[in-house]
């Protein structure tokens, strides 16, 4: 586990504090058939709230996006709110178009909780960096390892997100696994009552561009599978009323 304080400690086991009644045999096994799974409730009530009121409320949100060729690319809150808004409709624009041509393409807000909030020393102390360090800790862990059946899980990074109206992440697979990926993550804590209209569905396809699973945005739920395999975050549309939160990532043995 990594360094932390009597005091951070304490409020991390409030806000990632696990649900004690989830069966965790039964989660292995729908994982060990499925290679997938979103586990329901999967903390206690007053910290998935708490949670969610963190990244609601007090989260600098800047954008992530990738337009096929032009590599992905992410600004800070303050870099993406400088821009001019020809500048950000450009992005926009050339997002969409990437999109169109069938081409690699995503728009999402991001706050990078490990490589440069945590590292960098952001925000010092804060929730975010709080709730970083005890995914990496036992509790969390040790229900990813049982779960999945990989025991030699030894570490996460994190990402928060935010998939507002217009936002959108297509098909990949995550295949790095030559950086020791082996289970990806998304920390759901999405609107209350989140309509199937409203998209933004974590979608796993096979070969021929099938639905196999699909993951509606729920609030209190982990969603965990095996990469590399097809998925995408689907559309969320202009009337979506609100947006999609979540801290999503990778497990990994090395």
């Amino acid at each position: 586990p990594m360094s932390q304080t009597p005091s951070s400690t304490d409020q991390a086991l409030h806000l990632l504090a696990l649900n004690p009644a989830l069966d965790r045999s039964a989660l292995r096994d729908r994982f060990t058939r499925d290679g997938r799974i979103q586990i329901r409730d999967v903390l206690k009530l007053e910290s998935a709230r708490e949670l969610r009121s963190i990244l609601a409320n007090q989260t600098p949100w800047g954008m992530a996006w990738s337009a096929g060729a032009d590599s992905p690319k992410a600004l800070t809150a303050n870099e993406f709110g400088a821009l001019a808004p020809a500048e950000r409709q450009r992005i926009g624009t050339s997002v969409q178009t990437a999109a169109q041509r069938g081409d690699y393409a995503f728009a999402y807000a991001r706050y990078p909780m490990l490589l440069d909030a945590y590292l960098g020393g952001w925000m010092p102390d804060s929730p975010h960096d709080i709730v970083f360090e005890h995914i990496n800790d036992a509790p969390f862990l040790d229900l990813v390892r049982q779960v999945t059946s990989i025991p030699d899980l030894v570490k996460a990074d994190a990402q928060a997100t935010f998939y507002a109206p217009t936002h959108f992440l297509s098909r990949h697979n995550d295949s790095h696994v030559g950086e020791g990926w082996r289970v990806a993550y998304v920390l759901s804590l999405a609107p209350d009552d989140w309509k199937p209209d409203w998209g933004g569905y974590l979608n796993f396809l096979d070969a021929d561009g099938d639905i196999v699973a699909g993951y509606r945005p729920r609030f209190n739920a982990l969603s965990l599978f095996r990469v590399p395999q097809d998925h995408h975050v689907s559309y969320v549309p202009p009337f979506a009323p609100g947006g999609r939160y979540s801290i999503t990532g990778w497990f990994r043995d090395s």
